[in-house]
């Protein structure tokens, strides 16, 4: 499964004319990130994005915004480990959470999160100077849990099955998503890396 995350300012289109090229291009999901927006600017984006994914069929998931993502009308939203601590258990949201060691996914899983996003595995310019996790790292991730997890960080076409064939349900893809010339291009062949596996 991939995840195609956002990320406004590395797109060099109209956002939202690039998230409906994604979106027609069928990924699993679209992860709104857009950290920086206050509370009524992410709900509005929300809003748009949202009616964008729905005419695709496509899952858009918010990210931390629990309440304007519930006001948006989205049912999924995306935690760092502090806000999975402070979020209600049981709430009306379907939980993920983002984590980097091997007892934050065992406690994202306790915490009651439905799947996991573990990084970063290869080296990336949005993490620059920080040394990658690895593959093996994100093998005892998918072991320690019984929970979907999705990897994150440097992945393309060329490594992606290595991700796949590591235990990963799935991976996330963020900078490609935002920058590449044909959004439906790079997710096909994104799906094709895949074989078969649900991407």
């Amino acid at each position: 499964m991939l995840i195609c995350v956002t990320n406004r300012r590395l797109c060099r289109e109209d956002f939202l004319r690039r998230i409906g090229r994604l979106a027609a291009a069928r990924p699993y999901a679209v992860l709104l990130r857009e950290k920086d927006l206050d509370s009524p600017a992410y709900e509005q984006l929300a809003r748009k994005a949202k009616a964008i994914c729905d005419r695709h069929g496509v899952l858009l998931i918010a990210s931390q915004n629990a309440a304007a993502a519930e006001k948006a009308g989205l049912t999924h939203v995306h935690l760092p480990m502090p806000a999975l601590r402070a979020h209600p258990k049981g709430g009306p949201l379907v939980v993920g959470a983002s984590v980097h060691t091997v007892a934050e996914a065992e406690e994202a899983q306790a915490l009651g999160a439905a799947y996991l996003v573990a990084g970063h595995i290869f080296a990336t310019d949005s993490k620059k100077g920080l040394p990658p996790r690895g593959l093996p790292f994100l093998r005892q991730v998918c072991q320690a849990v019984d929970l979907p997890v999705f990897a994150i960080g440097g992945i393309d076409a060329i490594n992606a099955r290595e991700v796949l064939a590591s235990g990963a349900a799935g991976f996330c893809v963020m900078s490609a998503a935002m920058t590449c010339r044909d959004p439906v291009a790079l997710v096909e062949e994104l799906k094709r890396s895949g074989d078969g596996a649900g991407l």
